[in-house]
């Protein structure tokens, strides 16, 4: 069972290994695609048209406080 829901992410890195890797450093170290010097890399290796949403941005709908009376 444990092993099921593995096979997609083994086949991706099975598929395409050095992408893969480099996705789950960048992940783990927070590096957002749309700042240097990640950004300016990926402009000179031809990537340029890429889209990042950045969901930890503060948009109000984090903790608020509330009183209890």
């Amino acid at each position: 069972m444990f092993l099921d829901e593995l096979q997609p992410i083994a086949q991706e890195f099975l598929q395409q290994p050095l992408a893969f890797a480099g996705g789950l450093v960048s992940g783990a170290l927070r590096l957002k695609l749309s700042e240097d010097p990640l950004k300016s890399w990926l402009q000179k290796q031809g990537m340029t048209d890429f889209a990042y949403v950045d969901n930890n941005s503060d948009n109000g709908n984090g903790p608020q406080s509330i009183s209890i009376e």
